[in-house]
């Protein structure tokens, strides 16, 4: 176990070790799109993304950056003024453009504030080319970078439902890349993806284990309003998630998580307006205390079952 109070190594406890202070994330919307919109990857995107690109919390696009940054920070300053804060560029794919405007997006939210004690960008395996992560490289040297790359399965049969639209391989050498510049890297992964069975959801995490990866978020899958998998679960409703089976689910997934690797989150959060299922989910905390409460009940942790060479 890795302190007194969670049986996993939660990002909270990682960035007060790391930085000495509290710390916030602040998502951000810098305009971006994606290729599995396009059609360099595909066209529609992943069924389950939101029109927004999964940044339903990041700031309004119409809005430049300081700005956006600001009326976040501000709220948290009030009750915590020692804060430090990750800049978050969550929404739809954060490289996908040349690296010109890459530069221009994120070199001048270091100028921001002094507080700014890092950068974390969200993007796919599949929009790393050469350049663009040589210049995540030069930036890894200005400041504490993390890229968070969305996997969300290793099953290529689910990928292909979910129109992912890139495969497992493309996933292993995004990875590798990043590694090379020493980048930290988060994996996004989902459960409760159609027809996925628990053994499915736990083999992706042996699976992503045995990568260099130092970061894991579990989400819950959301079915949303107005996505392409919210029309066919209206249509057709398939399986999901009881509250007891995502606990469950979670709870032997850590087991399989070597002790060093991040938990950054461990369910999502989705706009209540806009969800059609789970509605359970909707009560992130009781989510969460679910999980620490198994844990503590079957007296278990992160890594208990974990039998790497990390």
């Amino acid at each position: 176990m890795n302190n007194q109070t969670k049986r996993y190594y939660s990002l909270n406890q990682y960035l007060r070790t790391r930085f000495n202070s509290k710390v916030f994330k602040v998502p951000l919307n810098a305009g971006f799109t994606c290729p599995n919109k396009t059609g360099k990857a595909g066209y529609g995107g992943c069924t389950f993304c939101s029109p927004s690109g999964s940044g339903d919390f990041a700031g309004n696009k119409k809005d430049d950056l300081f700005t956006q940054f600001n009326l976040v920070k501000e709220m948290m300053h009030k009750k915590w003024p020692e804060a430090k804060y990750i800049a978050y560029f969550q929404a739809n794919t954060n490289t996908y453009a040349p690296v010109e405007v890459l530069r221009k997006t994120f070199d001048p939210v270091l100028s921001f504030s002094p507080d700014i004690i890092g950068i974390s960008i969200a993007t796919r395996p599949d929009c790393l080319e050469d350049d663009v992560v040589q210049y995540l490289a030069e930036l890894n040297q200005k400041t504490n970078l993390f890229v968070e790359l969305g996997l969300q399965t290793i099953h290529e049969k689910t990928a292909k439902l979910i129109n992912r639209g890139h495969d497992y391989v493309t996933f292993v050498q995004g990875v590798e890349k990043l590694r090379k510049h020493n980048i930290e890297t988060i994996v996004h992964i989902i459960n409760g993806l159609p027809y996925e069975t628990q053994a499915e959801m736990l083999e992706t995490v042996s699976e992503l284990v045995k990568l260099d990866i130092q970061g894991i978020k579990i989400h819950l899958l959301h079915v949303i309003k107005n996505t392409r998998m919210g029309k066919e679960y209206l249509r057709n409703p398939f399986p999901l998630m009881s509250l007891s089976e995502y606990v469950d689910t979670v709870v032997k997934q850590l087991e399989l998580i070597p002790p060093h690797i991040v938990i950054h989150r461990l369910t999502g959060d989705a706009v209540r307006e806009d969800l059609i299922a789970p509605m359970w989910s909707l009560k992130k905390w009781e989510v969460l205390n679910a999980i620490d409460e198994e844990l503590e009940k079957r007296d278990t942790y992160q890594g208990r079952c974990y039998h790497g060479t990390k």
